[in-house]
Parts: C-alpha cells; structure tokens; sequence
C-alpha cells in the first residue's frame, strides 16, 4: 500500500530567489572573508573598496556619458553591477531578507522570470532616478532599490486582491508608506543620504512593470486600449 506524502508545513523557495541570494552572499562573504586575511593575503584587504569604484553607480559617470557620446560597457555595467555591491555585511543581510520573502511571493505569482526582470529593471530604475533627480557625487550601492521594486511588484498584488474584494486599495500602499517613513525618521535623527529616491524609484518601476508581467496583464491592457 502506498504511503501519500504528507505536504510540507513550508513552501519552497523558487529556485531563482535561492539563486540571488546565494550570489548576494557568495560577493559579500568574499568581501568579509578578505577584510579579515582569511583569503585572498594583503590584497584582499582592498577587495570591497575595489568592487564599490568599480561597479558602483555614479550619477557623474552618468553624465560623463551623456556629454562625450561614449557609452563603455564597463560603465554600462554599473546600472546592474551596483545592486550586487554592499557597504557592510548588515546591508546584505537585510537585503537578502526581504529578497527571500518578496522574491517568494512576487515569484510565485508572477514566475521566476518576471521576477527576475522585476528585480534587475527596479535596480536600474532606481539608479537612473537617483541620477536624474539628485545629481548626487555620492555613488549608489546596494540592493535596496532593486528590493523596492520587488516590494512595488508585491503592492501590485495587494492592489489587485483588494479591488476584486471592493476593498479600500490605498491600503496596499502601508508597506511602503511604513518603510519610507522609518527612512525619513533616521535620516532626521542619524544624517542620512539620498538613497531612498532611488529606492522610491525603484519601487515605483517595480509596481509599473507589474502591469505588464503580471499574469493576464498585457490582455487587459489590450483590452482598455480597444475600448478607448
């Protein structure tokens, strides 16, 4: 007689969130690692400094570009590498979080493509509304902007069940409301810089893109463009 497997008490993870965030650590523990002497000898000391002048986004580099007509790929690069590159290991570790837990959920719903699309068009989203909207000389690092976005994709969601129920839909918006208000508060009270525009732009791209990637999105835009 054969035994049905019982179903487990926790859902797995899509494969590409356990991805991200095994390639988030991976960086972060070669960076640790190194500052510590453990790997890499003297040299490796440097390793997280070397990364941020290097894959950093930077709001002149940006405009160097625009003015002078070249567009180096290792400048290019910089739009997506500077999601990959943290400061300290708490920024990875709070980044990986919430990539664990929205990358789940936007994920399971949209697919592990979208998602994927989500995070990496968020991250370059929020730096390009970093460059246009503070001209900032501070260079952007981290994945902040392209966790917001999956934080957007997951408002989105939210947004969409509270219509079908006839529910106030200004209340899928607390989550970034909330967030955005702890940023503000210690930026008051600690000095802060001007990273959260691009994690507000970030978030912003994310819950734009959900009404493409979305599943059934391009047919209901579709079908409003044949109505109008």
């Amino acid at each position: 007689m054969e035994h049905e497997k019982e179903p487990s008490p926790v859902n797995p993870l899509p494969p590409v969130v356990v991805a991200l965030v095994l390639i988030l650590f991976a960086i972060e523990a070669g960076f640790s690692l190194g500052a510590r002497g453990i790997i890499g000898g003297a040299d490796a000391i440097g390793w997280r400094l070397h990364a941020i002048q290097t894959y950093a986004f930077s709001s002149e580099v940006l405009w160097w570009m625009w003015e002078t007509g070249q567009w180096p790929v290792e400048h290019l690069i910089r739009f997506v590498s500077y999601i990959f590159v943290h400061v300290a290991f708490t920024q990875t570790l709070f980044v990986c979080v919430f990539v664990l837990a929205m990358g789940k959920m936007v994920g399971e719903i949209f697919g592990d493509l979208a998602m994927v699309v989500v995070f990496l068009v968020s991250g370059i989203g929020g730096a390009l509304g970093y460059a246009l909207l503070t001209q900032s000389p501070t260079p952007l690092v981290g994945g902040f902007p392209a966790v917001y976005g999956l934080i957007g994709a997951f408002t989105y969601i939210l947004w969409r069940q509270l219509a079908l129920v006839g529910a106030q839909q200004s209340r899928a918006f607390t989550l970034i409301a909330f967030l955005m208000g702890v940023q503000l508060l210690f930026g008051l009270l600690f000095g802060g810089t001007l990273d959260w525009v691009a994690d507000l732009c970030g978030f912003g791209t994310g819950f734009g893109l959900s009404f493409f990637l979305a599943p059934g999105g391009w047919a209901r835009i579709r079908s409003r463009i044949r109505r109008q």
